[in-house]
Order: structure tokens, then C-alpha cells, then sequence
């Protein structure tokens, strides 16, 4: 099966491996339709079977080899575990979407601190074990080889970032905070994994439409607010992520690590 552009242009995932967590809705699934659609054999993974269970059947709508795993991205002691299940089923991981978080939103001054490590540990420290993952089986396979390492065969990681990695709003202390690290982290393993041609990059979402952002685009005020400081004049839609993330995970994106692509509707461009 071709990608989207015929199997030869420079968006083309033909072959290509992708696991994409939080892949079950939303902007996982938005991000998980693009990678489908351009060639490569993408797996979802989420908390929720019923969400799963429709998530795939969607997908399979665009590839017939799409497949879905259960997997809670917070229970940190069974995700070396569930990586090597996942990657022998997909026969390994050339894309890995780090796209799963959660938020919690309460003053500063009265957060319970277990709410704090629990955004901190499923918003930074399960991507980054995640990517550890990734890295460790596509170094490996580099060492085996005995190869170029930067020829492009190392694979590629996306983050999913936030303007709360640039900004902040009141009542969003843990969230900042782990977007924050999102966005230093992917410098870091950038330059970390370089050597063997991993590439990490992560997509910055702007405001959009999802369960997660539910209460702030069902608050009027606020929604009017949103749209009147966004120079494109609307919320944004999961799919305006799919064609920044097909980007950052294809061969056009060869010599592109370190960096996170902004998708907000030129939200942090204006005052």
C-alpha cells in the first residue's frame, strides 16, 4: 500500500513502523490517521478498549494492517514489558508519537502534590521512558549493523509540546511545568541520539478542539477570547496536527532535530 503520494515523494512512510500513544482520540488519532495515510503501518495505544476498538476500525479504513494495543502509559513498571510486546508485533518501531498526557488544573497554592507527580509522571517521565525504549532497540540495531548511523535509518521521535511550554495560565502549575520539560527534553535527546540518526522533535498544538480542552472551548468567555486572540480566528481542529507530524516523521524532515513545530493559528506570534 502507497502513501498519499504515490510511494516516492518526500512525505512517504511506505514501510515505516509507527506507534502512537494517546493514539485513541483526539490528537493522537488525528496524527495516527496522517502517518496511515501516507504509508506506514501505525499502532494506537490508549487506556480505553471501547475508544480502541473504534480508533482502529477507523483506522483500518486507510490500512487494513493498523492495529491497537492497551497500554497505561502511568503504570511505569510495565512499559518495558508492553514496548517489547508492541514492537515484535509491529516487527519494531521506526516512529514512536509520544503523544498521551494528562492535565489537572487548580491554584498554585492548594495542588495536592500527588496530583503534581501524577501530570509529572504521565506528561514527562513515561514519554521519556518510552523514548529511552525506542532508542536503546534502534541503537542497538545500528551497532549490529555496523552501518552510516546517519543515514537516515535511525528513526524519528514526536513529542507532543503545548504553548504552556512557552507561556503560562493561572491554575495550570503542573501542566506548564511538564510542557516546559517537553520542550528541553527534546533538545536534549536530539542532540543525545544524534549520532545514530534518531531524530526527535516534537508538535507545540495550539488551541484545540478536544475531550481534554472540553471545559475551556464549552466556556464562552473564554472560547471568544481564544478565537479573538488567534490571528486565523478559530480553535483548531486534531487534524491541523497530522500534517506538521507527518512532516517531522518523514524523509522531508531529514535535517530537522530539536525543534518544536508550532501548530496554534499564530497564537504566540501576536500580543
Amino acid at each position: 500500500m502507497k502513501g498519499q503520494f504515490g510511494g516516492t515523494g518526500p512525505f512517504d512512510l511506505t514501510g515505516k513502523r509507527a506507534l502512537v500513544t494517546g493514539g485513541s482520540a483526539g490528537i493522537g488519532l488525528a496524527i495516527a490517521r496522517g502517518l496511515a495515510r501516507c504509508g506506514a503501518t501505525v499502532a494506537v495505544a490508549g487506556r480505553t478498549p471501547e475508544r480502541l476498538s473504534r480508533a482502529l476500525a477507523e483506522l483500518r479504513q486507510i490500512r487494513t494492517d493498523a492495529i491497537a494495543f492497551p497500554l497505561d502509559i502511568s503504570d511505569a513498571a510495565a512499559l518495558p514489558g508492553r514496548w517489547a510486546e508492541i514492537s515484535s508485533a509491529l516487527g519494531g518501531v521506526d516512529i514512536l508519537v509520544n503523544n498521551a498526557g494528562t492535565t489537572w488544573r487548580e491554584p498554585a497554592h492548594t495542588l495536592p502534590l500527588a496530583k503534581w507527580d501524577e501530570v509529572i509522571a504521565t506528561n514527562v517521565r513515561a514519554p521519556f521512558a518510552l523514548a529511552q525504549l525506542f532508542a536503546r532497540e534502534r541503537i542497538a540495531a545500528a551497532e549490529a549493523r555496523g552501518t552510516d548511523r546517519t543515514a537516515g535509518a535511525g528513526g524519528a521521535i514526536l513529542f507532543t509540546a503545548s504553548l504552556l511550554s512557552e507561556q503560562a495560565r493561572k491554575d495550570n502549575a503542573p501542566y506548564a511545568a511538564s510542557k516546559g520539560a517537553i520542550r528541553q527534553l527534546v533538545k536534549a535527546l536530539a542532540i543525545d541520539w544524534a549520532p545514530w540518526g534518531i531524530r526527535v522533535n516534537a508538535v507545540g498544538p495550539g488551541y484545540i478542539r478536544t475531550d481534554l480542552t472540553r471545559p475551556l472551548h464549552e466556556d464562552a468567555a473564554f472560547s471568544a477570547w481564544i478565537v479573538g486572540h488567534t490571528p486565523l480566528g478559530r480553535w483548531g481542529e486534531p487534524d491541523d496536527l497530522a500534517g506538521a507530524a507527518v512532516f517531522l516523521c518523514s524523509p522531508a524532515a531529514s535535517f530537522v532535530t530539536g525543534q518544536v513545530l508550532y501548530v496554534d493559528g499564530g497564537f504566540l506570534a501576536t500580543l
